[in-house]
């Protein structure tokens, strides 16, 4: 199921695999580029394992940009969202998101959702309009792959 508003993107899929599984694929971040839809994930330090709201972890981009990705929302195992920004800067307001509901104990619905809808920095909205609800699912799918494997 896949849902689209203007600012706010969303895409949903059931993963046959556990949500702890799943949940240490998107919590680590060193492990983020290997599962990365967008082709926009070079590579993360190892060591960062987010543990909840108020960490930050950083990411180099494949354009060679470092982003510290400020985590806002965190659930072990089953929630955890970030807003990047450039080292030292705020974050301009859009949001990554990741949500898991277990269906049973191999099964869980994963939730990817893209919100910009706070997104203040207007050079970025071109890229944000980009972020579409089929590059969050290659993400999702990627992800399924290496949960499931």
């Amino acid at each position: 199921m896949t849902d689209n508003t203007e600012t706010v993107v969303t895409t949903r899929r059931e993963i046959a695999a556990p949500a702890e599984r799943i949940f240490e694929l998107i919590a680590d971040p060193s492990r983020q580029p290997g599962w990365d839809g967008n082709d926009n994930l070079a590579a993360a330090d190892a060591g960062q394992r987010v543990r909840g709201t108020g960490e930050v972890f950083t990411m180099t981009l494949t354009v060679n940009q470092v982003r510290e990705n400020h985590v806002v929302e965190f659930e072990e195992g089953r929630r955890i969202a970030w807003r990047p920004a450039e080292p030292g800067a705020r974050p301009p307001g859009h949001l990554w998101r990741w949500e898991l509901e277990p269906v049973d104990e191999t099964h869980t619905l994963v939730t990817h959702t893209y919100d910009w809808s706070r997104l203040t920095d207007e050079n970025r909205f071109a890229l944000a309009r980009a972020t579409t609800a089929d590059k969050l699912r290659a993400s999702v799918d990627k992800l399924a792959e290496l949960a499931e494997a």
